[in-house]
């Protein structure tokens, strides 16, 4: 049955689950893309080790992850737990029980779209902050400069950008880029808080920040998955010669 949806070279990607986490918290664990190597049985299968930077990433043995599925028939999600590391012909390899069953996974806005997008930023001042959490609007003090840097990849529900100064963790701050969609180009200016920080080691005094947007609204929110979607659409004709 497994295999209808799931099959080697098939991207998934594996984020850490949350044991104790409490009822509405969102989970900031970083999220690891990597491929399906081999479907074994209906329970277990074999994913490449991630590698970021050209560093692989150590998935602990017994760590339990969510795993979701790119397939041909939409995104589909899982729990999974590692429960081997071993090296095969010069590839390293997790072994991943499957402690649930597959589910339809519905929010698209998770989906992220890898990209190169120039990108404007600053810290959002007190003033602006205390507005956008007591009226849940962004009412911005105008003129104030603006940073560039960016954009790495893209979602519904926020983005990852790279820059040659770093941001605090936990900080909110301003967002500003453009996307072209229906024939036209479309800004958004969109605050968001920092959810992670950490400094490129191939690339010394650069940093990679990874943002959730605050104050998105839901039209604005559908563009941008608009957006992601057709651009992977068109992806997918490049690659087959279309």
């Amino acid at each position: 049955m497994i295999e209808k949806y799931v099959v080697p070279g098939q991207r998934v990607d594996l984020k850490a689950v949350r044991r104790n986490a409490s009822p509405g918290d969102v989970n900031t664990e970083r999220t690891y893309a990597t491929k399906v190597f081999d479907v074994l049985s209906e329970d277990r299968m074999e994913i490449l080790m991630p590698i970021e930077a050209t560093k692989l990433i150590l998935l602990p043995v017994d760590g339990e992850y969510e795993i979701f599925f790119y397939t041909e028939l939409g995104l589909y999600e899982c729990i999974g737990r590692v429960v081997d590391r071993y090296k095969s012909n010069n590839v390293y390899i997790v072994l991943v029980e499957l402690e649930t069953n597959l589910r339809k996974y519905q929010r698209r806005e998770f989906y992220r779209y890898s990209c190169v997008l120039d990108m404007d930023s600053r810290n959002l001042f007190e003033e602006e902050i205390d507005k956008l959490e007591q009226k849940g609007s962004l009412q911005l003090v105008p003129g104030l400069p603006l940073k560039r840097s960016v954009v790495v990849d893209i979602s519904g529900g926020g983005l990852r950008f790279v820059s040659n100064y770093m941001y605090e963790k936990g900080s909110y701050i301003l967002v500003n880029y453009s996307l072209f969609i229906k024939g036209e180009t479309k800004e958004y200016k969109i605050a968001c808080k920092i959810l992670d920080v950490r400094e490129l080691e191939n690339r010394p005094g650069e940093y990679e920040h990874r943002v959730q947007y605050m104050n998105l609204d839901n039209e604005a929110r559908e563009e941008i998955i608009q957006f992601i979607f057709e651009e992977e659409r068109r992806n997918r004709h490049r690659q087959k010669g279309f």
